[in-house]
């Protein structure tokens, strides 16, 4: 009796177990999403790198961005995910509960209050008779402890010789009632049972029945999760996805179409000896165009103005990208330019576990420039000559790993430095860095801030560190 409420119960955890269902997927589809979104700014941020930051060039650099180009197809592949998990599987849960379990005003369900009915009025007869057989059990056993107790007492009074003769007889007459009663109520507990057992098949009926109700209502809710997770399972099963494979494929041919002869034919066309040159022709005397700037000069703060700029030469020089098919020179142009050095700017961290050494070459990526131009305007002493034997590659190449590390010196910023020009630093009072070159004609440094940003610093704005 009441061991049904089990079977009742089970419908309240069909509720929960919905609820469950729906964070369970919910949860899922958070994860899809963040990952989608990490895939984007994955992509975003190295596309970014290879292209404008790095000096891989042809068709090694397009297999490398094919994976940047991998990544936000897949990223929009995991988006979908998360919309058919939200709006398709989670919603059909949401519905589904909705029209299997109906709330009362009273609080509960309706489905487990007709199951609690159904069980209690098949069980209410049976239980009545199993009632009266307990208490028909109990007025038995009772008198039969009375009947051994009067016998017990006749037999200790016979053994007694003071006891008179009239004592006695009411104890055997004790004896007989209560073997009266032992047969009464025999008879009564046999007769209640008997009752029970034949209500019993009946009972088992009446309870089977309402318990296959419930049965059934489990298995809706059993077959429709089977139906709702093979569903969740087709969604997040990216295998089966024909552009999904198609991904792939196409990562796969851009990579193997990477032609290392065609990309050395192409550097040496258009970096190499197969470049267009523009020699050196006679050129009249000019007070105005005859002006040459070091990348380095300033004007002093006492006048109040900072260099921002530089007078262009008569004749100016346009450096292609690296990604242009060939070199375009026009044949009597020379630029100068301000700066060609383009400081690090610190990206994010990317989550990689790698040595300074090792990241500080990553962080080095991002600071070079395709469209970095050489000044073809110079001289054997100017610093920046692109063509000295000391620097190949002039000394703003962010590349250039040649410095010496005798002439790296720790050094404490004095004062605070808001960097004014692209190729300056900016640190405060108290910062330390790395003085990587000597203090220049003009009284600037070359240093690298411990994020690994390099660039230049007035030399009087710092100390060397003790």
């Amino acid at each position: 009796v009441g061991n049904y409420k089990r079977t009742v119960k089970r419908i309240d955890d069909g509720h929960r177990l919905c609820n469950d269902l729906m964070n369970c997927i919910h949860e899922r589809a958070r994860i899809e999403k963040v990952y989608a979104q990490q895939l984007t700014e994955w992509a975003k941020r190295w596309k970014q790198l290879v292209e404008k930051g790095s000096p891989q060039y042809g068709t090694v650099e397009r297999a490398w961005c094919a994976f940047m180009s991998e990544a936000e197809k897949v990223s929009e592949l995991h988006l979908e995910v998360k919309s058919s998990l939200m709006n398709e599987d989670f919603e059909k849960i949401k519905n589904w509960q909705k029209e299997a379990f109906h709330k009362q005003m009273m609080g509960g369900f309706k489905e487990t209050k007709e199951a609690e009915d159904g069980f209690r009025k098949a069980q209410k007869p049976w239980a009545k008779k199993l009632k009266e057989v307990e208490a028909a059990k109990k007025a038995y056993h009772a008198a039969c402890k009375e009947e051994k107790l009067a016998i017990s007492r006749e037999t200790n009074s016979k053994a007694d010789p003071a006891l008179n003769p009239e004592q006695l007889k009411k104890l055997q007459d004790k004896v007989e009632r209560s073997k009266q009663d032992v047969l009464k109520t025999k008879e009564k507990y046999e007769k209640s049972l008997k009752e029970l057992d034949n209500a019993t098949p009946q009972y088992m009926e009446n309870m089977e029945q309402v318990f296959e109700q419930c049965q059934q209502f489990e298995e809706k809710r059993l077959r429709f999760f089977r139906e709702v997770l093979l569903e969740v399972q087709k969604h997040l099963d990216l295998s089966n996805v024909a552009s999904y494979k198609n991904i792939y494929r196409e990562l796969e041919q851009n990579i193997k179409a990477a032609d290392a002869v065609e990309d050395l034919r192409w550097f040496r066309a258009n970096q190499g000896p197969g470049m267009s040159m523009n020699w050196p022709q006679f050129e009249e005397w000019s007070a105005d165009l005859n002006r040459t700037l070091s990348r380095r000069e300033k004007k002093k703060a006492s006048d109040g103005v900072t260099l921002t700029g530089i007078n262009q030469t008569g004749e100016q020089v346009s450096q292609t990208n690296k990604h242009s098919s060939s070199l375009s020179v026009q044949s009597n142009t020379v630029q100068s330019v301000q700066s060609s050095y383009n400081p690090f700017e610190d990206e994010e961290d990317t989550g990689s576990t790698v040595s300074e050494k090792e990241d500080s070459k990553i962080k080095n990526v991002s600071s070079y420039e395709k469209n970095q131009s050489y000044p073809t305007d110079w001289s054997d002493e100017e610093s920046n000559n692109p063509f000295s034997s000391t620097d190949a590659n002039g000394d703003a190449n962010p590349f250039d790993e040649d410095t010496s590390p005798a002439m790296e010196v720790r050094v404490r910023a004095l004062y605070d430095y808001e960097g004014q020009e692209q190729d300056e630093l900016s640190f405060k009072a108290g910062d330390e860095l790395t003085k990587m070159e000597n203090e220049d004609e003009q009284g600037w440094c070359k240093g690298r801030l411990d994020n690994g940003q390099v660039g230049l610093y007035p030399a009087n704005y710092v100390e060397p560190i003790q």
